[in-house]
């Protein structure tokens, strides 16, 4: 799992970033061109993990973003809470090995480690992102340092040569590596810190896109909508969404400006193509071990890309800690720099959908997934709408384990999705059907899906709170609002939407 990268930031996707580890896996896997997530990390992590809704599973809300009415409230724990039992714990009972590398964001406390919860084997850093680098910078003064744990206990200093792309890799090789004579399978969750800022870098990756992103983002953009029109990944007559007004046109930025903006898209790309790179070491790994051939590879995004520059979190701006950080076209992607590309390249990512990460839009929650190996009939391109609780039941689906009703006696959750193995194999080409509902709700945004037909309420400043609906399979960019045209549909998907709400405990955030 990457972290906060767009829908088009693959070659196979319609990028022109060099990923030939993800773009040859494409080759050999089912390719989804309509996998959907949450909008931010932790409730997208949390739904692979657990597989129940992530307000049932304690995520209703991040953690660092619970509103004072959802604080202490059923399903907004702020880390997965004791109705649901991970992935990994499932697993681990039946035999298997676990391990994880990489990103956690599902809690603080030693409780809710994954040491704690299934993983026998961790390095984690648990926040909701940090320096990639070894200074163990947050991204923000109230993350600081970074929150780092090895097998259950919080470390506070990282080797001089930690990158985060490469250590993580190199943990879960080390960790798969240290129980290769037992002959029991395996779990590893790689999850990557990559792309999310800070836009760091090392090289040859920070020069290799040098002078590849000065025409802008408008053009950026045009090129990979047209690159995934060609790739039949949307239609090629579907129409595509105006960038936010938030955006500056590209002609309308300062030289300095423009400078700036290019310099970062040039290291972020240059963060895709390494960790495309460290990928492909763990994929040459497993290959030179003997297990490639036996191992179910998953690779997907968390949500969709950043559009938020470093300076806009929470307390940056005004902050003494920020203004350490020199963000100057010379240094972006050196341990000394703390940048993120903005909106304008956020939706260059987004490639044909409107809207970014946070955002209910396509934009937000439309993200790449490849799923390769044993069991999938590769080489094809599934259009099928297919969601991440989807993920957990496919894997246990595959591992041939039934997941528990209970656990010590207690009832869990039940997994909200299903199986993906009929796509997989090719004796299925959809998952929910013309009357299946799913949808979901963040920071008061919220939408609701059947078949082809989307309801969506964007919350202000990036819309004004009304639904609207669109046919996403014909109109993926939401530029044609139907509501009008099929107020019956609308009102079918709204009132599946407050059905969803009650059953999952839904609790809006109080802005007043």
């Amino acid at each position: 799992m990457v972290d906060a990268m767009g829908w088009t930031d693959l070659g196979a996707y319609g990028s022109e970033i060099d990923t030939p580890t993800q773009d040859g896996l494409a080759a050999e896997a089912l390719l989804f061109a309509a996998f959907h997530a949450s909008v931010s990390c932790s409730p997208t992590r949390s739904m692979l993990l657990t597989g129940p809704d992530n307000h049932l599973a304690g995520m209703g809300n991040m953690g660092e973003l619970l509103a004072p009415n959802q604080v202490g409230q059923p399903g907004y724990e702020g880390h997965p809470n004791d109705r649901v039992v991970t992935l990994a714990e499932v697993l681990w009972g039946n035999g298997y090995h676990t391990y994880m590398a990489g990103k956690r964001h599902l809690g603080h406390d030693p409780d809710y480690f994954p040491y704690n919860h299934g993983f026998e084997q961790t390095l984690a850093m648990l926040y909701s992102g940090a320096s990639h680098y070894d200074d163990m910078n947050g991204i923000m003064e109230v993350e600081l340092p970074a929150y780092f744990t090895l097998n259950g206990e919080r470390i506070h200093e990282l080797s001089a040569t930690f990158y985060s792309s490469r250590s993580y890799a190199d943990f879960l090789m080390d960790a798969i590596r240290s129980n290769r004579d037992d002959g029991k399978p395996f779990l590893g969750y790689f999850a990557l810190t990559a792309p999310h800022n800070p836009l760091h870098v090392p090289e040859p990756w920070q020069s290799k896109n040098s002078s590849v992103y000065d025409e802008g983002y408008e053009v950026l953009r045009a090129r990979r909508v047209a690159a995934a029109k060609e790739r039949g990944l949307v239609p090629p007559e579907a129409p595509v969404s105006e960038m936010q007004p938030q955006v500056a046109p590209w002609d309308s930025l300062s030289p300095g400006a423009q400078a700036l903006e290019a310099r970062g898209m040039e290291v972020y790309a240059g963060m895709v193509d390494n960790f495309d790179y460290h990928v492909g070491r763990v994929l040459d790994f497993l290959d030179d071990i003997g297990e490639l051939d036996n191992t179910v590879i998953f690779f997907l995004s968390d949500n969709g890309s950043n559009p938020w520059y470093s300076e806009e979190y929470p307390g940056n701006a005004e902050g003494e800690w920020f203004k350490q950080f020199d963000n100057s076209p010379e240094t972006v992607g050196d341990a000394i720099s703390a940048c993120a590309y903005g909106m304008g390249l956020a939706a260059a990512s987004s490639g044909p959908f409107d809207g970014f990460k946070m955002l209910v839009n396509e934009g937000g929650i439309r993200e790449p997934l490849l799923i390769a190996g044993p069991g999938v009939a590769g080489g094809r391109k599934s259009d099928a709408f297919t969601y991440v609780a989807d993920l957990m039941p496919t894997m246990l689906d595959m591992a041939g384990i039934d997941h528990p009703g209970a656990v010590n006696g207690k009832p869990v959750e039940p997994m909200l999705g299903t199986s993906l193995a009929g796509l997989l194999t090719g004796a299925k080409q959809e998952v929910y059907g013309p009357e299946g509902f799913i949808g979901g709700e963040l920071l008061n945004g919220k939408w609701m899906r059947q078949g082809a037909m989307k309801a969506v309420a964007v919350v202000p400043p990036y819309g004004d709170g009304q639904w609207r609906l669109f046919d996403v399979e014909a109109d993926s960019g939401e530029t044609i609002d139907l509501a009008s045209a099929q107020p019956d549909m609308l009102k079918t998907l709204i009132t599946a939407r407050d059905e969803y709400a009650a059953r999952v405990g839904v609790i809006l955030m109080d802005t007043d």
